[in-house]
């Protein structure tokens, strides 16, 4: 974020310019023509609409949490990853190898775009007291809007990293810049992140979506992710606040899965979360980053990258490489006869590829064209996985029989037998004795590939029994990176070098690193 030669620039830029379109904002050049002052630029309230499409706008890039994100999330986990060590001169593969070096490209633009994201956050926050508007209601929605997104986009990187450089404001010279360079302690990070998803559950923001504000955020959607926020903190920091924090996720993932417009969630076959047909009647999700099939610049990709060599299902795009990577730990966590490994994954047969890849996200229809430009969404939170949250919170407040039935709603939905059946095969106690770890199969299972596995393995086990989990895998079924590198310091991501080398007193590294 403070890299005065590189970082810096990008970082006052982002502050104090902004494009005058909803779509195609990118804050790059000082001198930019199509750019204007930010304390000229708002002047009404159409402006910061368009400002505000802009902050939804950078939610899509793959090196923020775009559905071509997973390099930073899914594959650091035992879901996927790279079976390649050499592309792109190694750095993808440090991911899932736990090799990460602090100098990682990947890793610097992935920090870029999270810090760009909150940049325009806040100039909007900041742009838009000096507008006039005839409904303040709509000024308190716009903000809510901003608010849920950098809540959202900071909940990522103190996951990821902790301690992080905490920007609340507009940033319009050096010296602010200067002075914002160190980093926070994750507690205040996540202090801030729930001040700012309290202001949008007390909004006038719409409870939920409707068939014309897909992608917006919602009352809903600050329920859901505020309820996953209180979760994290009670697992993952001070046990003093645990049992406080969890009766907080309870309150408000209770008051998103009320929010939800059907019964059971057995009502919605699994396969038609994401079917492109049906993706703007879909009642399960809650919020999304919604794409445009056939459109050569904001459709999914995602169906187009996942699919193997020969095969049709994801898309008429004619691969040529292996598709999404499923590692075999993943294949042989499935039970026998869930609806959702072959909904999710296919073998491919081809001479040249024979391996499992990813098809959950598919759009082979004659709209997306030989091209691949599907229309995917990119779903961020749905309700199967507030109640899999609900489950999780549940069993930490010592209620398994309300755990275990909103366990159940998802085995149910997959075609799976109940917990209490389950359980009392020796294969399943097994593999998951307790009702923890049964509630972290089935996240795994019900969620692969949608970036979630990383987070959930971080809150649910201590550093030293991550470690102790991934040492017991099987290397066979984990792909060639090295399960042995796995350590202490894989918690978290080192601190870009660019963004260290400023301060490094200030800017201090990951242990580890």
């Amino acid at each position: 974020m403070i890299n005065y030669k590189n970082t810096l620039s990008q970082i006052i830029v982002a502050s104090g310019l902004v494009f005058l379109s909803s779509c195609s904002a990118d804050f790059i050049d000082q001198e930019n023509p199509n750019a204007v002052s930010a304390p000229t630029y708002y002047r009404n309230e159409n402006d910061v609409l368009l400002a505000v499409n802009g902050i939804y706008n950078s939610l899509r890039d793959g090196n923020g949490i775009g559905e071509n994100s997973g390099l930073f999330s899914e594959e650091r986990s035992d879901n996927t990853g790279r079976n390649d060590n050499q592309s792109n001169a190694g750095e993808p593969f440090q991911f899932n190898d736990f090799s990460l070096l602090p100098s990682n490209t990947y890793l610097k633009s992935h920090w870029l775009a999270l810090f760009q994201t909150i940049t325009r956050c806040n100039q909007v926050l900041a742009g838009i007291e000096k507008v006039t508007f005839a409904d303040e209601k709509a000024k308190d929605q716009y903000k809510a809007e901003a608010k849920f997104i950098r809540a959202l986009t900071y909940f990522h990187l103190v996951r990821k990293w902790g301690d992080v450089p905490l920007v609340t404001k507009e940033l319009l010279t050096t010296d602010e810049v200067a002075a914002s360079t160190f980093r926070e302690k994750k507690e205040t990070v996540y202090q801030q992140i729930v001040a700012d998803l309290k202001d949008v559950v007390a909004s006038p923001l719409p409870d939920t979506q409707t068939a014309n504000t897909k992608g917006k955020v919602t009352k809903n959607a600050g329920n859901a992710l505020l309820g996953q926020v209180f979760l994290t903190m009670a697992t993952t920091l001070d046990a003093a606040n645990r049992t406080a924090n969890l009766n907080e996720a309870k309150t408000y993932l209770t008051a998103s899965y009320n929010l939800r417009s059907f019964g059971l969630l057995k009502e919605i076959p699994y396969a038609d979360v994401f079917d492109v047909s049906k993706k703007s009647t879909n009642a399960e999700i809650i919020f999304q980053i919604v794409n445009r099939q056939g459109d050569i610049n904001f459709s999914s990709s995602i169906a187009r990258n996942n699919q193997a060599k020969g095969e049709t299902v994801n898309s008429l795009f004619a691969s040529s490489g292996s598709g999404g990577n499923v590692t075999p730990d993943l294949v042989l966590d499935y039970e026998e006869g869930d609806v959702r490994k072959d909904f999710s994954i296919k073998y491919a047969n081809d001479p040249i590829v024979k391996d499992y890849f990813i098809t959950k996200y598919r759009d082979a229809s004659s709209a997306a064209t030989t091209n691949g430009y599907g229309g995917n969404d990119w779903i961020l939170l749905r309700y199967a996985d507030v109640i899999l949250m609900l489950a999780e919170v549940n069993n930490y407040l010592g209620d398994e029989a309300a755990a275990i039935g909103f366990l159940n709603q998802v085995r149910e939905r997959a075609g799976m037998t109940k917990y209490e059946v389950a359980k009392a095969t020796p294969a399943y106690s097994a593999k998951y004795p307790n009702l923890k770890l049964a509630i972290l199969h089935e996240r795994r299972v019900e969620l692969a590939f949608e970036n979630h596995r990383w987070f959930d393995l971080l809150r649910s086990f201590s550093n030293d029994e991550l470690i102790a989990y991934f040492k017991s895998k099987n290397q066979a079924d984990f792909g060639i990176a090295k399960l042995v590198n796995f350590g202490k310091k894989d918690r978290y991501y080192p601190i870009p070098f660019d963004e260290y080398k400023l301060n490094p007193e200030k800017m201090y590294q990951n242990e580890g690193y």
